[in-house]
C-alpha cells in the first residue's frame, strides 16, 4: 500500500489545497475498494508544526508529528504564503526532509507557491517546474536555475510533479489518481467533485508531454522511437542495445524518467492515439486499431479498457460529437 503524505509547512498553508488533495485522494481509495481491490494508498496530513491556525484562526490543522513518518512514496507540497524568503527560512526542517524522502525513492508534487519549498530542496535545479504565474518573478529571483513554465499547468518528470496555480490543483490531483490509481477511478473523480478533465491547457497526449520533461536525453529517444513506430513490433531489448545499455539499466531509466516502464509506456501512447482517432475521425475501429499495432481485437479491447476505463465504442459513443451518426459493424465492446 503507498504512502501518501500532505505536509504542512510552518507558517501558512492554503487549507484548500491541503483539505482537497485528502478528500479526492481518499476519495479515491474508496472507490478503488468498493469495485473489488484492495486498498491502494493511505494519506496522511503531517508537519512539524502541532498545530497550524490559518485564515485569521477560523480554521486549524492538527498534523501529525512529521518525526513519525519514516519513509513515504508520495509527497504533497500544499500552497504557501507568499513571503517566499520568510517560507524558506522558516522551513529549513521540512526542506531538508523533502530532500531526503525524495532521495529514498519518495515521489513529490508541489501544488501552486509550493514549488518555492520544493524547489530549495535543490531538487529542481537544471529542471523545469510550475507555479502561479503571479510568483513568476520572485521564483526566477530565488531560483535561476530553474526553468520555470508558467503556462503549463503541470510539469512532470523524475517523481516530481507541479502545477499552476489557485485551484488547477484539482487537475494535478486528478493526475495522480490516474497515475496511482487508473483512468476509471481519476474520471470517477472528476464526476463526483465536478473538475474538468478537459482544460483547454491540456492536450490529449498532455502526460506524454509532461513524461518527457525529465532531462534524461537517452530516454527521450527511445520515447520518440516507440511514438513514431507504433505501428510495428517494438523490441525494447533491441531499443536498449541501440542505445549501448543494459536492458535492466533500461528499464531502470525509463521507470525513473516517466513513470511507467516501457511496455505501459507504449500501451498508453497507442490507448492516446486511439483515443484521438475516436474523438475525430470516422474510422472504424478495426482500422484505428490496425494504425497503432494491434492485431488481436481481444488485447486491444483489453488494454483500451484498462487504461480509458471504457471500450473504443463507448469510448466513441461518448467524446465524438458524429457518433450518433457513425455506423461500426466492428463491435469492439
Amino acid at each position: 500500500m503507498k504512502q501518501v503524505t500532505i505536509l504542512v509547512p510552518s507558517g501558512y498553508a492554503n487549507l484548500a489545497s491541503i483539505v482537497g488533495t485528502f478528500q479526492i485522494l481518499t476519495r479515491a481509495n474508496e472507490y478503488w475498494q468498493k469495485i473489488g481491490n484492495k486498498s491502494m494508498m493511505e494519506v496522511r496530513i503531517a508537519g512539524f508544526v502541532s498545530e497550524l491556525k490559518l485564515d485569521g484562526g477560523f480554521f486549524s490543522i492538527f498534523p501529525i508529528d512529521l518525526n513519525e513518518v519514516e519513509s513515504t512514496d508520495l509527497v504533497i507540497i500544499p500552497s504557501v504564503s507568499h513571503e517566499y524568503d520568510r517560507v524558506i527560512r522558516e522551513n529549513a526542517a521540512l526542506i531538508s526532509w523533502i530532500r531526503g524522502q525524495y532521495k529514498d525513492g519518495a515521489e513529490i508534487a508541489s501544488i501552486c507557491t509550493g514549488a518555492f519549498l520544493l524547489a530549495a530542496t535543490g531538487l529542481l535545479e537544471g529542471k523545469a517546474c510550475s507555479t502561479h504565474w503571479n510568483a513568476a518573478a520572485a521564483f526566477r529571483r530565488l531560483f535561476p536555475n530553474v526553468t520555470l513554465h508558467t503556462d503549463q499547468l503541470l510539469t512532470a518528470g523524475l517523481g516530481i510533479y507541479t502545477n499552476g496555480g489557485a485551484y488547477s490543483f484539482l487537475n494535478l490531483v486528478l493526475f495522480l489518481v490516474e497515475k496511482y490509481f487508473d483512468r476509471a477511478t481519476a474520471v470517477f473523480c472528476s464526476k463526483v467533485f465536478q473538475i474538468d478533465m478537459d482544460r483547454t491547457s491540456q492536450s490529449p497526449f498532455f502526460i506524454f508531454q509532461a513524461q518527457k520533461a525529465h532531462g534524461d536525453e537517452l530516454i527521450s529517444k527511445a520515447q520518440t522511437y516507440i511514438e513514431e513506430n507504433l505501428t510495428q513490433k517494438i523490441s525494447f531489448e533491441q531499443i536498449a542495445s541501440e542505445l549501448a545499455i543494459s536492458r535492466r539499466n533500461f528499464d531502470r531509466r525509463f521507470i525513473k524518467a516517466t513513470g511507467n516502464t516501457p511496455l505501459e509506456y507504449m500501451q498508453r501512447v497507442k490507448v492516446e492515439v486511439a483515443k484521438s482517432n475516436l474523438e475525430k475521425g470516422r474510422k472504424s475501429v478495426f482500422e484505428i486499431m490496425d494504425e497503432v499495432g494491434y492485431a488481436d481485437d481481444k488485447s486491444f479491447r483489453e488494454v483500451f479498457k484498462k487504461i480509458s476505463g471504457l471500450s473504443p465504442l463507448e469510448y466513441r459513443a461518448k467524446y465524438n460529437k458524429n457518433a450518433s451518426q457513425m455506423s461500426d459493424p466492428s463491435r469492439l465492446d
